[in-house]
């Protein structure tokens, strides 16, 4: 198995002069390349800053003190950079004896040794190097993933499952072979059994395993922390039914993933749902701060039928997304606040926000917010669910689940018992160590680096497309534009800025200029309280044409997933695409390249939509599948045939309208899923699903939020939730190849089918 080799950067000047500082530095360099280290080099501060930001595997620098001409400000800025990024990685100073009293003190805090270059000799530095880095290596790898190498490092015979034994069952087979040489031995060695008690476990929470748990509670500021490798979908199921029984009322934003409705299901709860807000383009906004007030959630469970015959009318438990998958970011002390004078649990959904506790933007605005020394008992039980594999560096089905307890706390002997329901006996070891190392990358100053650089990006790449909107709106010309503030309020000056005219550092660190202010006309959001939400600066919306400013469509427009098949077609692929919006992710692994791409790609887009560049050209494969539906048509000729078909058929209107109702629930999810056991359902059409029970959640995509919960009436024939599912229905059967994915509905010939209760 291969391991990270030794590397150290040496940063000095002089290392190719003819002199004696440079022969001694060149002595050094051989002497580590003779240890086995392999030495980079740089020669000036600028080009070490670059390697250093460029290449985590170096565990060593070696820095000239008297780096360059003008005293010593080039090296004190290559340690800073090094300490931005790295608490740990030792630094050494190449210095001699004289000038040893002219470091700072700040100076002296962040090195760990001096090299006196001309006095001591090259093989004691070196070996004094080598202990370095060997110490600094035994302490990178956090207690999960360090476990699991040294154990994979052993090299036994195994006599427990797995079959495949570390891989070597896969040898015995062609088809075998190939699977095991495409990923490489260190992951078969590393899929062991739950008889290695060397590792700990998942369900008992110890060894490395629960070691690692209760550093990623340090880590991201829980009282405890649970390993889950069934993805968030999982953990929010898990929390939901270790906290509320049958027939218990269950406080639930109707912005909830599947996840949710499969807990109020499995739980038995009675769900009463909180509405969040929607604008012109059919972003799902916040919970409005007054449907969250005591009186307001007391009116929620009056009006609730389900809650009618309820000798306990007390709500058990609250979950809210956050944030929303477009970016939308709460308040969370004050939604603490107002739902905490309600419910004694509260449940964050932050499947899609990982990281935010790592960089001071998002301050306040994530569960585990502050110090968890100062969640007092008085306070209400917090849980917060996070898919370490969406936004942070984890494996797939990666989760975790965070808990501060407060009020009606749940004791973890007691939590465990559901945490057991749905964990495995066989977890999967490459998962948890996934998850430690999404944490290890965290801790530290590392945290606050990788999401200042996403953060950099996603500026950038808002304020290029600004510009370019504005310099061709200039010409009375079209582009894209992204979902934003059009201004930022610059405090230093007082200044009101355009947003690509605001200086990069301000957007990059000043939360106020993404937070949506009472009124403010791009956010749709109406009267909003002020600094109740803010925008994810990472969560890039890409608004296409077609949506007037006050609402309503435009006489001309781009609908979204035309923009989407012709980016597919050049190789990227988008989070989500409504129908005027595009969701771009800039996450931990974003680079300039990787959204210079986009940016050439969006603007290919707009020289051929406007050139009305033939299909088979600009989306070859929905020529050639739907050759017959898409003959002889252009980029621009099926955008606008698209877009008169939305306006015809309303779809954008009718979304609007059947997400701002919440159907009549004729029963508990539960109940209705009882029946779908029994069989007491039967598939029906559209025209037939007027006044009927749904057996199943309808879950259209985008926006990906329930438009009918399990035992909700789908309502009349003319109704708003059967008005929007017809006109998906029949924009589906007009454009082969942009078929809506609605979860609960059976697509056959183009008609669709939902389950039903049987009267």
């Amino acid at each position: 198995m291969r391991r990270l080799g030794m590397r150290a950067l040496l940063v000095d000047d002089e290392i190719a002069q003819e002199t004696a500082t440079g022969r001694a530095v060149r002595t050094l360099s051989a002497e580590l390349a003779q240890r086995g280290i392999d030495v980079l080099t740089a020669t000036s501060s600028d080009d070490a800053i670059v390697l250093i930001r460029s290449d985590p595997s170096i565990q060593c620098v070696l820095l000239d003190w008297d780096l360059g001409v003008d005293g010593h400000g080039p090296s004190e800025a290559v340690v800073d950079a090094i300490r931005h990024r790295n608490a740990n990685v030792p630094i050494f100073l190449l210095a001699d004896r004289s000038v040893a009293s002219t470091v700072p003190a700040a100076v002296m805090g962040k090195v760990d040794d001096f090299v006196w270059l001309l006095e001591d000799t090259a093989d004691f530095i070196g070996g004094r190097i080598h202990a370095a880095i060997e110490r600094y290596r035994s302490t990178v790898l956090p207690p999960m993933f360090g476990a699991l190498a040294k154990f994979s490092r052993v090299y036994e015979y195994s006599w427990h499952t797995p079959g495949h034994t570390g891989g070597t069952g896969f040898l015995k087979s062609p088809v075998g072979r190939a699977f095991f040489e495409y990923f490489g031995e260190s992951l078969f060695r590393s899929d062991l059994s739950i008889s290695v008690g060397e590792l700990g476990s998942l369900l008992d929470h110890s060894g490395p395993i629960g070691e690692s748990e209760r550093y990623a509670a340090r880590v991201f500021g829980a009282h405890r922390t649970y390993h889950v490798t069934n993805g968030s979908s999982t953990s929010n199921r898990i929390i939901l039914m270790a906290s509320v029984n049958r027939d218990q009322i269950a406080l639930c934003d109707r912005n909830c993933h599947k996840s949710a409705e499969h807990a109020m299901t499995m739980s038995g709860a009675i769900p009463t749902y909180l509405v969040p807000t929607r604008n012109r383009y059919g972003i799902i906004g916040p919970i409005a701060s007054e449907r969250l007030t005591q009186a307001a959630i007391r009116e929620a469970i009056a009006s609730n039928p389900l809650a009618a015959g309820l000798a306990d009318r007390q709500p058990k438990h609250a979950i809210v997304t956050n944030s929303t998958y477009d970016g939308l970011c709460y308040n969370v002390t004050r939604v603490e606040e107002l739902l905490g004078a309600s419910v004694d649990r509260l449940h964050f959904d932050e499947a899609w926000y990982g990281y935010a506790r790592f960089n001071p933007i998002y301050r306040d605005r994530h569960a585990m917010h502050g110090d968890p020394r100062d969640h007092h008992k008085d306070r209400p039980t917090v849980f917060a669910t996070q898919s370490t594999h969406k936004l942070l560096t984890a494996l797939s089905q990666a989760s975790y689940i965070h808990v501060r307890d407060g009020r009606s706390p749940i004791p973890h002997g007691q939590f465990n018992e559901t945490f057991m329901m749905h964990a495995s006996t066989s977890p999967n070891y490459a998962i948890i160590a996934s998850n430690d190392v999404a944490a290890a990358m965290m801790d530290g100053p590392g945290g606050a680096a990788l999401t200042r650089e996403s953060i950099e990006e996603a500026v950038a790449f808002r304020q290029m497309i600004a510009r370019m909107n504005g310099e061709f709106g200039a010409k009375g010309d079209w582009f894209f534009e992204c979902w934003q503030p059009d201004t930022v309020l610059e405090a230093r000056t007082g200044r009101t800025l355009p947003f690509h005219e605001a200086p990069p550092e301000l957007l990059a660190t000043d939360p106020a200029c993404w937070v949506l202010r009472p009124g403010a006309q791009w956010h749709g959001f109406g009267n909003i309280e002020d600094g109740y939400c803010m925008l994810d600066p990472i969560k890039v919306s890409i608004v296409t044409p077609g949506v007037a400013p006050a609402g309503g469509l435009m006489p001309v427009g781009i609908p979204a997933s035309v923009v989407t098949a012709y980016l597919d077609a050049r190789g990227i692929v988008v989070e989500k695409t409504t129908d005027f919006t595009i969701l771009f992710l800039f996450s931990i692994g974003i680079t300039k390249g990787k959204w210079g791409s986009l940016v050439s790609a969006l603007c290919d887009f707009k020289r051929d939509y406007d050139a009305n560049l033939p299909l088979d050209m600009a989306i070859p494969s929905l020529a050639q599948e739907h050759g017959s539906r898409y003959a002889g048509m252009g980029l621009k000729d099926l955008a606008d045939t698209m877009f008169a078909a939305m306006e015809q058929l309303g779809t954008t209107r009718l979304m609007s309208e059947a997400f701002s109702i919440l159907p009549k629930p004729e029963m508990s999810p539960v109940r209705a899923y009882e029946h779908l056991v029994q069989g007491r359902v039967e598939q029906v059409t559209l025209d037939e699903l007027a006044g009927r029970t749904v057996a199943t959640g309808v879950v259209p995509y985008p926006p990906g939020i329930p438009l009918l919960m399990p035992g909700e009436n789908a309502g009349p024939a003319g109704g708003p939730v059967l008005g929007y599912l017809k006109a998906l229905e029949a924009y589906d059967r007009r454009f082969p190849g942009f078929a809506h994915d609605t979860h609960g509905v059976e697509v056959e010939d183009g008609t669709y089918r939902v389950y039903c209760l049987t009267a």
